[in-house]
């Protein structure tokens, strides 16, 4: 795809995530590749550094096998976080401006010095100089959140907001089989494990990695990586007030409104 395409897209994505609105998904009129979809995604994370934001990181995503299934692959993807989506642990969300904002349960990790490239986890351990609970807030600028994987990888990967609780040594904590609880006002909704991230949390660490090979970079010293969701994604509704437990990690919060 040419260049000046590739930028009309990443505007029209840039411009609905700033205004809120959906857009048509790009396959619905063209094709579009997995290179492509990621050199639009990068296009519009450019836009937004232009503007001031800071890189701070990545999101992995399909980071479960149900979700390949479902979406019919059989690798993760990555989206690019920057601070203006970081949320302070127990502050208040507006909601105002996401379209159809969901809520997911992940552990998230600290580079403690550059990764990139074909690693093992136990490699990619060595490079992490924290662990936390964190939760992702996702919202797709298509309508219904409805998406074939070149468009979701073009849209950021549905980024939109996170935050992550407490960090906390990395070698300290047996991260395989971490149970994490998601509480709405009170009430438990959603239980599940760490072993749903790719059966382990520092293999999405690995793949991370990998995929900043690929991309001619690598994560550096200070990054998250937000290694995937633990349960599949819940709605979050306006007036909620949200719970992520983990155990050993500790807790992250977020009041909606």
């Amino acid at each position: 795809m040419d260049i000046a395409r590739l930028a009309e897209l990443a505007e029209i994505l840039d411009t609905a995530a700033r205004e809120g609105r959906t857009v048509d998904r790009p396959t619905d009129s063209i094709a579009l590749t997995l290179p492509d979809a990621y050199a639009v995604q990068r296009a519009v994370i450019e836009r937004r550094l232009a503007r001031g934001e800071v890189s701070t990181g990545v999101k992995m995503g399909f980071t479960s096998r149900a979700k390949m299934v479902q979406m019919g692959v059989d690798d993760v993807i990555w989206g690019l976080l920057t601070d203006a989506m970081r949320v302070e642990d127990g502050a208040v969300l507006d909601l105002g401006g996401l379209i159809h904002p969901r809520i997911e349960p992940e552990i998230a990790f600290v580079v403690g010095r550059p990764l990139a490239g074909p690693v093992t986890p136990a490699e990619a351990a060595r490079s992490v100089a924290g662990v936390a609970v964190a939760y992702e807030v996702l919202d797709s600028r298509y309508e219904g959140f409805r998406f074939t994987l070149p468009d979701v990888i073009a849209d950021n990967a549905s980024a939109a907001r996170y935050a992550c609780g407490p960090w906390q040594p990395a070698g300290g904590h047996d991260l395989g089989n971490i149970g994490l609880v998601v509480e709405v006002d009170g009430r438990v909704v959603a239980t599940g494990s760490s072993a749903a991230i790719l059966g382990h949390p520092l293999r999405a660490l690995a793949a991370a990695a990998r995929l900043a090979g690929e991309a001619g970079r690598s994560l550096e010293p200070g990054q998250t990586v937000l290694a995937g969701a633990a349960t599949a994604a819940l709605p979050l509704p306006r007036g909620a007030h949200v719970r992520v437990v983990a155990a050993g990690l500790g807790r992250v919060e977020v009041t909606t409104r």
